[in-house]
This record gives C-alpha cells, structure tokens and sequence, in this order.
C-alpha cells in the first residue's frame, strides 16, 4: 500500500476510471459512506491494497480520487461499499468474461484491468446515410457467425461479422444494426423470492442468448471477440471496416429503467464517441426527452418505439422503429378484410420530422420463413409449456403446418415470401431484414427464442445454397429500390401533382384505373408511381411503375393506366411466375399487351414504363 499516494482535489473527470500522469483518477457513485478502491494481481483474487475515497473530495454520493504510484500494469480493481464489494458501472472491460456460458465466474464481482488502449481510427469518418437511402440488417453478433456452416474462422464474434463484410455488400447491405453488445450477464440466475428460505442462487442452465437486461454500459461483451483480444478493440476495427466499405453500424442499447436519466445519456454518448458508431437503437425504458434534444447526438442515427413529439427542421436523425408495419403488412399478406387502407397508408409513410423503420419479422415473433409455415407458436423448448412468447403472430402456413414436402405448400410459402420482401422494399419507409430472412432462416416456429444459444437461434448458412432463390430475389430487389428513387423518396409523396406535369407523384388505383376501392371486402390495390418525381444516380428522371396487390385468393384483371405516347408497360416482378423467380433481368422485361391485366391469386406485379 506504500507504494501508492492518494492526491487531494477535485479535478473534473469523467466517472470510471482514466489514466493521469503518474497515475490513476476513479471516479464512482455510492450511497454508502465508506467506499475504497480495491486493487488486485491481474488474473487473482487475493487483494493487494485498499484504498479509501477522501470524504473531503466526495460530492453528494459521487467519490473522486486521484492515485499516484510507479506502476498499475497487471492490476485489476473493483470498489467496495460499507464492507460490500462492488464492480466498476463504467468499466471498460471486465476479466473471466471471455467464454461465453461460463459457469464458473457467474456470481463473481467482476474485476477492470486498469489499463488505458489507444486505438488508431486512421481518419474514419461516419457515412452518414440519409434513413431514404439506408437498408438496414439487424443481427445477433453471435448467432450470424456461430454455426459450424459460417465458414469464417472465428465464429460468433466481431471477427466473424468481418469475414462475411463481402456478404453483406454483395447483398446491397447500407447498415447493419446489433443486438445488445455491452457486457451482460448471458448465465440466467433464478429470481429469489423475499422470505422463501429454500430459494436457490445456483444457475438453471438457461441462457439469456439475446440480452436484455441489466449490465455493464461501458464494456463491449468480452465473448465476442476473438481469441481473447480486447472487445473494445475488435469492435473499432468492425466499425471501421464497415466504415471503410460505405456501411454503418447501429448498436442496440436496452435500459431497464432503474438507471438515472444522466446515467442512460453518458452511455449513449459513450458508445457514439468512442465506437465511432452510425446509430443507436434505445430499447427498454428511456429518457427520450433528453436523448432527443442532446446536441451530441443530433447528427447519429436515434431509433426508438416512438418519437411522440415532432421535431421538424434539420437533418432527420431521429426514427420509429415498433411493429405497426409488420401487423398491418403480414395481415396484408395473409388477405385479411379491411387492410387496403393499411397498405396503402404503410406505403406511403415517410414522416417530415423522423424517419420510420419497416419490417416484417423482428426478435419477437417468427421468422419470416416461420411466418409462411406455422399458424401457432411452437415454444416448447423453452421449457414454459409452450405459455410464453406472443399469440399473435398474423401468420399463416399456407395450409400445412411446419416442414413439408408437399411441391404445391413449398411453393406458395416461397410465394408468399416473394411478396413480403416486395411489400416490404416498395414502402417509402427504411426496410429492415432480420439476419438469414433472406435465404429461409427458421426457428422452427419458436417465437420467443430469447434462451436458445444452438441451432434455433444460430444461423445455418447451407440453407443459403438450398434458398438460393431467395436470397437472389432479395438480393435484386434491393438494388431495384437503390436505382428507383420513386420508392424511397426523402420526403412522403403528397399525392398531389405538384410539378404540374400532369399527373400526383402516387396515386392509388383499384381494377379499374383511376378508381381506387377501399371497402373492407376489397383485397386489391393498384399504386402509381410517376417517374418525373424522382431521379436516377446519373440525374436523369426517373421510370414510371404500376404496382398492382391481389392480395384475394382469386384472380383479378386490372386495368393498366395510360402512359404518355411511345411508352409501354413491362413486367419487372412478377410473384407467380415461379420459373422466372418472380423477377425478369434488365433489358429482357416481357411487355403488357392490352390495356387490360390479369393478375393470379395472392399475386404482386409491377410494371415499369419503358
């Protein structure tokens, strides 16, 4: 203890710990009235001194010191309060965090080396991709790498995610948006219940694969990263990778509530400044007022459940990301009665003051193959009697439940997934895919699967060779919306021409053109999109297209609107054409005869202008 010297004052530093000539400064918050710093061997538990906070530095329950001394290298600390220990909530890395599922570690106080890393971020700069032009994948860092089918050398880490950059870019990927990464406790203790004296502190095996809850903010998870290299570290190279290639990162932050407003904000800042990231998804419960107004942070991407109050004017940086286009989309779907004023409001929706966030599956519910194969929830396996987890799923498994061989289901389910990723990337709203939605990722109809760290969860990249199909639609798809701005506008169409060139930049259409029907039987929509409101990469305007929805499980004939003479419909996709993959290459678009079109069951078409 000798060899270490307390210094008196009250600099203003930030809380945690951070290296200062000679030294060390801690700064933490504690309710108690004796608090010290506790220094162990890095790799031991035998303490080797203790330090107490001066109580002339402390301010309300926030304690200082500053710590000089010859050498801290191969230390570790914790702080102690009234004789209980305590771990550092502003910890930048914790030790024996890096196996995932540990079991050994569980109930241990959890000890920071005291260290400092510097990182060269080498000019990184942010993409700063407007939410029109973004796509966004949303994935589980360990589950999209961890399968023994990845092919990447380090599963289910930062490392991982690198390898399969060239995966991602090919499939038109903007953004990739993750699942909480901050250190947080994957082994599942059991609840006590006060008062029950045979209540058990032991682990029941269960696992908190996905990771909301409490934890430690200022630490990216140790077991993410690769070899036991620093976290931290691993993440800046991701994020700077991705950086390098055009892409962004958006991180998933979960809030319990129990934290201080001041505390969520130091977070968020944190992980904006230090990560270099693009975006933060604020999930839980959360001080939105503060976060929406903080200037830091007004030039990252902020999704949210909802931003109640409009705040107009700037650069759009705020979004709603929440389920209100997957109920209305997948009831769409499934041909539910009265939706067409739902599909043609989600079309639309591009809010002036935020953007929005569309998708068709999330972390809760089915998949999307799930979605077109199971009626019910199978949750089994989670061991709650299959009570768990949502019952409302607005699914349908198009007449056989699960797997099935069955040519006729298989093909309509492959149908059904067609449309969805149409109705989904010709929405003016930010399209989101759930990692492995596009080439048939299933849970086997688990909904809930928030404890499953195997092969429900993980992603099985051979279906990417069985679903190769798909993930080629999917793939063109998205780069269909990229060359046709008429799809993803910055600003929400007004219906309205107000060009004065003749004709509103959307309109919507029922059979008949012109003449759109939005009585609850109606399961038909026709949608106009004139190409003199948008603009090509080159600044050319952009093509004209007719989108037609049969929703019904009948055939329709819908009329094809006029064109401006010398111009014919084409198809581009067509659902129902199954040999043609529902899709027709560039330059080999079949032309529309007649004025007149039918349009088989359960069928989306769209015709381009040409």
């Amino acid at each position: 203890m000798e060899q270490y010297r307390i210094k008196a004052g009250n600099e203003n530093y930030p809380m945690g710990l951070h290296m200062v000539p000679g030294g060390i400064h801690l700064c933490t918050a504690a309710e108690g009235d004796n608090v010290s710093l506790l220094l162990f061997k890095e790799g031991e538990k035998e303490l080797i001194c203790s330090l107490p906070f001066p109580q002339e530095t402390r301010r309300g329950n926030v304690y200082s010191m500053t710590v000089l001394g010859a050498d801290f290298s191969g230390l570790s600390y914790c702080f102690e309060m009234d004789g209980k220990r305590f771990s550092d909530p502003y910890g930048k890395r914790f030790l024996n965090r890096n196996i995932w599922g540990d079991l050994e570690h569980v109930q241990d106080i959890l000890l920071s080396p005291v260290e400092s890393v510097d990182f060269d971020w080498q000019g990184d700069r942010l993409p700063l991709i407007p939410y029109e032009d973004t796509i966004i994948y949303r994935m589980h860092c360990r589950g999209f790498t961890n399968h023994s089918s990845s092919g990447v050398k380090e599963k289910g880490t930062f490392q991982g995610i690198i390898e399969k950059i060239p995966y991602l870019k090919e499939l038109g990927i903007t953004t990739v948006e993750f699942m909480p990464v901050n250190e947080f406790q994957e082994v599942i203790l059991p609840e006590r219940v006060p008062g029950n004296p045979f209540g058990v502190d032991k682990p029941t095996g269960k696992i908190n694969y996905w990771g909301y809850g409490p934890g430690f903010y200022f630490s990216p998870k140790s077991s993410y990263a690769s070899g036991g290299t620093n976290p931290g570290t691993e993440l800046k190279s991701l994020v700077k990778a991705l950086h390098k290639e055009g892409m962004e990162l958006i991180a998933e932050l979960y809030f319990t509530g129990k934290e201080p407003a001041s505390f969520v904000l130091d977070v968020v800042r944190f992980w904006a400044e230090e990560f270099h990231l693009d975006g933060i998804h604020l999930s839980g419960f959360l001080p939105l007022e503060l976060l929406r107004n903080d200037p830091y942070l007004s030039r990252i991407k902020l999704l949210a459940h909802s931003w109640e109050e409009k705040k107009e004017g700037g650069r759009k940086h705020l979004a709603d990301s929440n389920d209100g286009f997957l109920i209305d989309m997948r009831r769409v779907l499934k041909g539910d009665e009265d939706q067409m004023k739902n599909l043609a409001f989600r079309l639309r929706n591009n809010p002036p003051d935020r953007g929005v966030i569309n998708f068709m599956a999330s972390t809760n519910g089915f998949t999307m193959m799930d979605m077109v194969s199971y009626d019910t929830k199978h949750n089994e396996g989670n061991g709650e009697n299959n009570q768990d987890g949502t019952p409302y799923n607005y699914s349908w498994n198009c007449g056989t439940e699960g797997p099935t061989r069955k040519k006729a289901v298989m093909e309509l389910r492959k149908k059904q997934l067609r449309n969805a990723f149409l109705l989904l990337f010709l929405s003016q709203g930010t399209p989101l895919i759930m990692a492995g939605d596009e080439f048939g990722h299933t849970q086997s109809g688990n909904n809930n699967a928030y404890c499953q760290d195997n092969e429900i969860s993980w992603l099985n990249w051979n279906l990417l060779k069985k679903n190769q199909d798909m993930f080629e639609f999917v793939k063109a798809l998205i780069a269909f919306r990229k060359s046709h701005s008429v799809f993803h506008m910055e600003k929400e169409p007004k219906l309205m021409d107000y060009l004065v060139c003749g004709l509103p930049d959307m309109s919507y259409h029922g059979v008949r053109a012109w003449c759109p029907e939005f009585e609850n039987f109606r399961r038909q929509l026709g949608v106009l999109y004139w190409g003199e409101y948008g603009k090509k990469a080159d600044g050319t305007k952009d093509e004209s297209f007719y989108v037609v929805f049969n929703m019904h499980w009948e055939p329709h004939q819908f009329d094809l609107p006029s064109l401006k003479e010398g111009k014919s419909w084409h198809v581009v996709f067509h659902t129902d054409e199954k040999e043609m993959n529902g899709m027709y290459d560039s330059g080999e678009e079949p032309k529309a005869e007649g004025r007149q079109f039918m349009v088989p069951p359960r069928t989306i078409v769209v015709f381009m202008g040409k």
